[in-house]
């Protein structure tokens, strides 16, 4: 390796990376092409379970030199959040041998809609997934059905949906899908649900597992407060936040007197 080059590794990609050799943080380091192109030629980095790349405005050709990275055969979180990823980039990482093991994958602020999350949904590259971050991204609908409904997420526990336009009709189908019976995580905040979408879910057979449900600064209404806090599916659930929703002060009494709510460690309403 040129001396140039080797120096250029060392100050840009070993110099961020922790003694222990598990967490290499780029994030908003100016990560580039070229800084990319230095990641490809280490030929190991097989120790590196973290990677941070979030903040450097990755896009086009960064993402398709990521996608060739060989050296990280142990990377289990991968974190791009804050980037101009939008679905040709989606496309692209969907395919990556780099995703293989991953746990932990993020891509929360992206401009990824419903053809990146087709693409990531139907990857075969993401069977170990357990962790989903696609907050703030405008995948809508039917980004929010394929998602749900895909078969190469067999692991999947927790499913970040925060500020992704899916309102209630990709509510409806992450609660009758059949394929999330093992998530334990949901987060749907400001997604312009109404009742609709919480009677669905609070009648979902599939969110029997929840732990964890998120549904702030929403649309929901009496109806729909009424049906979450006598949901039958919710009976393993342990921390609800449902606060900045259109619930009147009597029904949202009623919910702080429910079954449910006594057997909530964490309810966090108006």
């Amino acid at each position: 390796m040129q001396e140039a080059v080797k120096s250029k590794l060392e100050q840009t990609i070993l110099a961020n990376l922790t003694p222990d050799g598990k967490l290499l943080d780029l994030e908003d380091k100016n990560i580039g092409p070229e800084e990319l192109r230095l990641l490809c030629d280490v030929e190991d980095l097989s120790s590196v379970k973290q990677l941070f790349l979030s903040q450097n405005q990755l896009c086009g050709e960064s993402i398709e030199i990521l996608s060739r990275v060989k050296g990280l055969t142990g990377l289990t979180s991968l974190y791009l959040n804050h980037n101009i990823i939008g679905d040709e980039e989606a496309k692209v990482l969907a395919g990556a041998d780099l995703l293989k093991n991953l746990k932990c994958l993020m891509l929360e602020a992206n401009n990824i809609g419903t053809q990146g999350a087709e693409a990531l949904a139907g990857s075969p590259n993401l069977k170990n997934l357990e962790v989903l971050f696609l907050d703030s991204n405008p995948i809508g609908p039917q980004g929010a059905r394929v998602v749900a409904c895909s078969e190469q997420l067999p692991h999947l526990q927790a499913l970040h949906l925060d500020s992704t336009g899916i309102g209630d009709e990709g509510i409806q189908a992450i609660a009758e899908s059949p394929c999330l019976t093992n998530l334990k995580k949901l987060y749907l905040c400001s997604n312009k649900m109404g009742d609709a979408g919480a009677i669905a879910l609070a009648k979902s057979a599939s969110l029997k597992n929840l732990k964890v449900l998120s549904i702030w600064r929403n649309e929901i209404r009496d109806e729909g407060g009424k049906a979450i806090a006598e949901s039958q599916t919710f009976m393993n659930l342990e921390r609800l936040y449902m606060s900045l929703n259109f619930i009147e002060r009597p029904v949202r009494k009623i919910i702080r007197g429910s079954e449910l709510a006594k057997r909530l460690t964490t309810l966090v309403m108006d």
